[in-house]
């Protein structure tokens, strides 16, 4: 019987390293090089950006968006704008007419999302482009924070953070937590040399380094920013540029968002197999720890970890025991979780306890999907929250 304590110790390695360990040494990490090697304030740097919006039937936030853009604090003869709205049936064009800055893409069939970033570049004619979500609203310094970065030679691309404006629903509030949790690890992973995948929320690249996506590409966004790392450039996180969200409408929608997310995610680590590569050992070290093992053993290891903790606590007790009630007590957290969502006074160990089972169990039905290759890249989106009304930029 040593095989099932190798196999429970294993797996609890594997849980707490994806989730708590690596978070604490990449800080440790990150850290230490912040003392060695503290971060040079960046000159002031205006090339010339187009912003590519992908939208898909948002005619009722689309003039909103617009203006969002027009609200950026850079300057308007070197800021593109560009909305490619290809499948919309709700007569995009009669929004943008009334914005002249704006460049309307549009064709009447729908590729998805990765097939739309691909036209859309064929239209980008500056040395720098940053893609945005339409119900997404950015900071006005957002452009200058980002491309400022461009000054190395060596970044490809730079990422800015996604936040959730309103966290009072469960939806709202886990997702809160989880990005919270991602921006920290993003400032690590950047700090210590480059992002594992950028938030299509908001990101750009050098437009040079762009490679067209094959159409069926579900995180457009990940597999971009990590081809880039395949070509020796770093990805650089940059939380002065954010790009603001309403949560999912309910936990329903949040928990096909992540099917979905898990999903693309196996279909992208089958296609980024490069990044595993012992002559790179510290990209590899990165990606493993923060992407591979969240997506794949992490997940594998949480749904062992309860039946071998229930088969070696009934024969040895003691710590096995322990972590099985630690267990059962988790799993009721998350049940009760789910049954107080509506009513929206759940805890915030409620929620957590909630939203990391949906991951998880995501896990396994993105990856049951990724086999039968039944995500398509045109995919239905997921209600979010009414949209709050935009705070006027007294800047402007």
């Amino acid at each position: 019987m040593t095989v099932l304590p190798f196999l429970f110790w294993a797996a609890l390695a594997v849980v707490g390293y994806t989730y708590v360990g690596y978070a604490v040494l990449v800080g440790a990490w990150a850290r230490v090089l912040g003392r060695l090697r503290p971060p040079r304030p960046l000159p002031a740097y205006e090339p010339a950006v187009t912003l590519v919006v992908p939208a898909y039937n948002e005619a009722d936030i689309l003039a909103a968006k617009v203006r969002n853009c027009l609200a950026l604090d850079y300057p308007a003869d070197k800021l593109h704008l560009l909305f490619i709205t290809d499948g919309s049936t709700d007569n995009p064009a009669q929004v943008l007419a009334q914005f002249p800055r704006v460049q309307h893409l549009h064709a009447a069939p729908r590729g998805g999302k990765s097939a739309a970033e691909n036209r859309a570049m064929q239209h980008v004619g500056t040395p720098y482009v940053v893609f945005t979500d339409c119900n997404t609203d950015l900071n006005p310094g957002a452009i200058r924070a980002l491309v400022r970065h461009y000054q190395d030679p060596r970044v490809g691309a730079v990422s800015g953070e996604k936040k959730i404006r309103s966290q009072h629903s469960a939806p709202g509030a886990g997702e809160g937590l989880y990005w919270r949790y991602e921006s920290f690890l993003k400032r690590c992973d950047s700090r210590i040399y480059s992002l594992m995948g950028a938030a299509g929320e908001l990101v750009s690249f050098r437009t040079d380094l762009f490679q067209p996506l094959e159409p069926d590409t579900v995180l457009d966004d990940f597999v971009q920013s990590l081809r880039i790392v395949e070509q020796g450039y770093r990805v650089v996180y940059e939380p002065r540029a954010y790009a603001s969200e309403e949560p999912s409408a309910d936990l329903r929608e949040e928990w096909k968002r992540k099917v979905r997310i898990c999903a693309g995610a196996w279909q992208a680590m089958s296609r980024l197999t490069s990044l595993l590569n012992p002559r790179r050992p510290l990209v590899t070290f990165l990606y493993v720890s923060h992407r591979v093992l969240r997506w794949s053993l992490a997940p594998l290891a949480l749904a062992l970890l309860l039946p071998l903790s229930a088969v070696l606590a009934g024969l040895h007790g003691g710590v096995y025991a322990l972590a099985l009630a630690g267990q059962v007590l988790f799993y009721l957290a998350a049940a009760l979780g789910w049954q107080t969502a509506a009513t929206g006074r759940g805890s915030k160990l409620l929620v957590v306890a909630l939203y990391l089972c949906m991951m998880n169990a995501a896990a396994f039905v993105g990856f049951r999907r990724f086999l039968r290759r039944a995500q398509p890249a045109a995919w239905e989106k997921a209600r979010r929250q009414p949209r709050a009304a935009a705070v006027p930029n007294p800047a402007v």
